[in-house]
């Protein structure tokens, strides 16, 4: 059957009804209609960032809804078996002008059917879009064209039409929570503005209805200023803001108190949800407001007045200066999806390490050969994907030069594609995870130790390219009574430096402008030019290196509670160092607030004096005694809490979460199952925990009348078989150690996380008693272990050398706390400053490296 007979082509008659369906036939059983819970890919290929915008168009396969770009599809073909795809492609055409002079529409197809963003630099006077759909059947890429409703068989048909009205396979089965961004209202490109004169001042906001100064909502039609009620953070109010959209029918409210250079929250009364408005910044303008300078508050009270702000956001996006886009290979911007900024800023960094490079792209053909049917939910698809899409230059296109603009618009625009939109990356890497999966702002540190942890999780090839951040911390532990010593060592990625306020250069102008600060607060006055901090890194390093006192210190040479100094030092240098500047801390009522300093970062970071030394002479070890553990004689007739007590929960650290607004139970618990070491380690076991049904219930130890047999440590789960809590073997894992090491080591030691920890150290080759169970369930995990399997190394990978360095790059923060503001990017490529601010990549004329928040440094070869 030749093709053209498909399309009556060459004046040929029309092919009758009956031979499409004899020729879909043979294809019908693979040929399957999305069901509720199927994730339809319609808008991005799993292998790379093609969509129906690119040339080639976009493959959706009808048996397993996975999109594929042109390079692709053959892949899947051969692989699977699978037939028959839908083609989409959205064409662009220029309009044709009228008799009238106006533009007429040509159209081959009115309807648009894809759920895509239009490009923004195109005039809708001009140009408009059609979507075309049709059916290819491999091998021989026989094609029918869409709709064919007369001649495709009733179940083509069906599958078809459920193909195309699929919602967004990144939308989870709850329909009111997202893995992705908010979708754009229907209304923010039409949206009337009354031009009523009204202009928002910066401050001083109150309901016009009533006298509430808090929650209140802009409305962006007429700006009426109005409180809220149901909205997002369901705070009170009299709900006047729904009051006057049900009287006035104006559907768009934008929040005020949390407009930021970055976005700002938006309500849509019509569509009775939170909704983007890619327009926002125009809307508030036109009530004189400009976003670049606003500043998230808390109370509502003050905002685009507090100068500090504006200037953390100018210089470290180097507002106000031209500069110069950069394009081609590693210059390829990220779209932000919502507050994922510290996701774009994270992996630029990564993806400008030539081992990421390597183990990734350099890998592409084996890890896409070898990926599993659903590549959308593996690991390493999706990073060898990422990585070519920031690193081929394929989307980082400079623009066509002018001469050639007009010959091009003549026949049909070809938009160009420029930057990423990392959709399916960041929905399969958040997945589970109840902070990363949402749509608020997050800590790029944070976010740098989770990936950490999958790329440890998911390994490539021999090499595992986190082995270059990984290092040995020694930690040297010191009773101030006995003077005796406990070397023990710990794995870390990041180096984390306090911040030295005390060292401040600048104090007598601090103290100055902190004067005029509180004045001009009490006289409701716009704050003075900010005076920063000048903290010298020095001072920070000094910091960093000094005994810190040991909270609830408990002696083995004393056998009871004594003071103790912990120091720590590089008992390995990292090939590759990051220092976290610890910026972010809690006010005096725990809310997190940032530390707003100038930090002069040096350029060539030398350490080799943080090397550590060991046990030195004259020295002598604590004994290798553990705490002894009170247990109740009679514990089914003692009072639980007094149980609890005798476990010596950590109660400063439980209070510090509890006050947090985090449930009693919840912060009784955290503090347990991480071993008491600390409300930090808590906290971030509350946030993987918080959505578990029993999450605020009380502590439940198994097999209460059996502790004493059991003979458990007081830093574990008290558990009959002596199987280690999943929360203690998760802790030592992220530490770069293997599962089957982590159980046998907590196991050996009565789950005990501390001595655990000693255990593994001092014993580089543990027995072989790792259970199979747990190897199979690890290669399960795994789908690429088969062909890509790590080694057999059971340490620590340690890359050690010289402790000199250079910086190559740093992530900045703006705004008052890791739960807003916005990150940029600042990397040092072919020997020029670069700067990543999301979509936009350009070089950099003044890095502000005085104020990042996490710094890249590079070994220097000795």
């Amino acid at each position: 059957m030749q093709r053209a007979a498909l399309f009556g082509g060459g004046g040929d008659a029309q092919m009758a009804a009956g031979d499409v369906g004899e020729l879909l036939v043979p294809y019908m059983p693979t040929i399957r209609v999305p069901k509720s819970g199927d994730r339809v890919y319609k808008t991005e290929c799993a292998f790379s960032y093609d969509s129906p915008d690119s040339e080639g168009g976009l493959y959706v396969c009808m048996n397993t809804f996975l999109g594929f770009g042109r390079e692709h599809i053959e892949r899947h073909y051969r692989k699977t078996g699978q037939c028959v795809y839908m083609h989409l492609k959205r064409h662009v055409i220029e309009k044709v002008p009228g008799a009238s002079g106006g533009a007429l529409p040509k159209r081959r197809n009115a309807k648009l059917f894809l759920d895509l963003e239009t490009n923004g630099d195109l005039s809708s006077d001009d140009f408009e879009y059609e979507d075309e759909a049709k059916l290819v059947i491999f091998p021989d890429h026989y094609e029918i064209s869409l709709p064919n409703i007369e001649e495709l068989p009733a179940l083509v048909t069906i599958a078809c039409d459920a193909l195309l009205s699929a919602k967004s396979p990144y939308r989870k089965q709850d329909p009111d929570s997202w893995e992705e961004e908010l979708q754009a209202s229907k209304h923010a490109k039409t949206l009337v503005q009354l031009d009523n004169g009204v202009r928002i001042p910066p401050s001083g906001w109150k309901c016009s209805k009533c006298d509430l100064r808090e929650n209140l909502w802009l409305n962006l039609t007429d700006g009426s200023v109005l409180c809220g009620k149901w909205f997002f953070d369901g705070s009170g109010g009299n709900g006047h803001a729904l009051e006057h959209y049900k009287e006035m029918g104006y559907p768009l409210a934008v929040k005020l108190g949390t407009i930021t250079p970055d976005g700002a929250d938006v309500y849509s009364f019509d569509e009775e949800e939170p909704v983007l408005d890619p327009h926002i910044a125009k809307h508030l303008a036109h009530f004189g407001i400009d976003m670049l300078q606003m500043q998230v508050t808390e109370n509502g009270l003050r905002d685009n007045d507090i100068k500090p702000r504006v200037s953390e956001w100018e210089v470290i996006q180097e507002a106000g200066m031209k500069l110069k886009p950069m394009y081609g290979p590693g210059y390829t911007g990220m779209k932000n999806l919502g507050n994922s900024c510290y996701l774009n800023a994270v992996m630029q960094a990564i993806f400008s390490i030539p081992e990421f490079q390597r183990a990734y792209v350099g890998n592409l053909p084996r890890i896409f050969d070898y990926s599993p049917l659903d590549p959308t939910q593996d690991f390493n698809t999706q990073m060898a994907k990422l990585g070519h899409g920031l690193l081929s230059g394929q989307y980082s296109k400079p623009p066509v030069k002018s001469e050639l603009i007009e010959q091009v618009m003549k026949e049909e625009h070809k938009p160009q594609h420029n930057g990423i939109s990392p959709r399916m990356f960041k929905a399969f890497i958040s997945k589970d995870h109840p902070e990363f999966s949402s749509n608020r702002q997050q800590d790029a540190q944070e976010f740098f130790l989770h990936l950490i942890n999958l790329v440890e999780r998911n390994p490539v090839g021999s090499e595992n390219p986190s082995d270059v951040f990984r290092f040995l911390v020694e930690e040297r532990t010191q009773c101030c009574q006995s003077r005796k010593v406990r070397y023990t060592e710990r794995v870390d990625y990041i180096m984390q430096l306090p911040v030295a306020m005390e060292a401040a250069t600048n104090k007598d102008e601090l103290i100055a402008y902190e004067l005029k600060r509180r004045e001009a607060e009490a006289a409701r006055r716009p704050p003075p030019e900010l005076v920063r901090a000048k903290i010298p890194f020095s001072a920070c390093l000094q910091a960093f290196s000094e005994p810190n006192n040991v909270d609830d210190f408990w002696s083995s040479a004393l056998q009871a509670k004594s003071a103790g100094v912990k120091t720590s030092r590089f008992a390995s240098f990292p090939e590759y160092l990051v220092v976290q500047i610890k910026k972010f801390t809690f006010g005096l009522d725990w809310v997190p607030k940032k530390l707003d300093v100038s930090i002069e970062m040096p350029d060539i970071l030398d350490i080799n004096h943080l090397r550590a030394v060991g046990l030195q002479p004259g020295e002598e070890e604590l004994p290798d005694v553990a705490p002894p553990i009170i247990i109740p004689d009679d514990p089914k007739g003692t009072d639980f809490s007094s149980f609890l007590a005798a476990l010596d929960i950590d109660e400063s650290a439980v209070m510090q979460l509890a006050e947090m607004g985090f449930p009693l139970e919840a912060c009784r618990k955290a503090v347990y199952y991480t071993g008491n070491l600390g409300a930090e380690v808590a906290f971030n076991w509350i946030i993987a925990h918080m959505e578990e049904p029993d999450f605020a219930e009380p502590l439940a130890i198994s097999a209460f009348g059996g502790v004493a047999s059991a003979g458990v440590a007081g830093l574990g789960a008290v558990r009959l078989d002596n199987q280690p809590p999943e929360e203690m073997v998760a802790i030592i894992i992220s530490m770069g150690f293997q599962r089957n090491v982590a159980i046998q080591a907590l196991k050996t030691t009565n789950n005990n996380l501390e001595r655990a920890l000693e255990w593994i150290f001092s014993h580089p080759e543990p027995e072989e008693e790792s259970e199979p169970a747990l190897d199979v369930m690890d290669m399960e995990n795994n789908v690429n272990a088969n062909i890509l399997l790590a080694t057999g190394s059971e340490e620590p990978r340690i890359k050690d050398g010289p402790g000199r360095y250079e910086l190559f790059g740093f992530i900045s923060h703006m705004g008052t706390s890791t739960m807003s503001g916005h990150y940029v990017c600042h990397l040092k490529k072919e020997g020029r400053w670069v700067i990543y601010n999301d979509l936009k990549v350009c070089a950099s004329e003044r890095p502000p490296k005085d104020l990042g928040y996490i710094y890249f440094y590079h070994r220097i070869p000795s």
